[in-house]
């Protein structure tokens, strides 16, 4: 699989997300590959909160909505 056929995520896909995601999945948020998102969380240098959990990262779902700007819709009954 190259990095052309992963599916990127939807707006209803980003606010479905648990709190916490692995970096493979934040970087089909942004639409980058899983080698460049590595390299960037590795330099300190992802664009949102990463959290190192033993060997691995996690990346804070809440945060990655904030730099992508996405915002649950607003309820309408009032």
């Amino acid at each position: 699989m190259t990095a052309t056929d992963v599916q990127a995520l939807t707006t209803a896909d980003l606010l479905d997300l648990p709190p916490t995601i692995d970096v493979e999945t934040a970087a089909r948020a942004f639409g980058i590959g899983r080698t460049l998102a590595y390299q960037l969380v590795r330099k300190g240098q992802f664009p949102c909160q990463v959290i190192p959990a033993g060997r691995a990262y996690r990346v804070v779902t809440a945060d990655l909505r904030r730099v992508l700007q996405v915002t649950a819709p607003a309820d309408d009954a009032a």
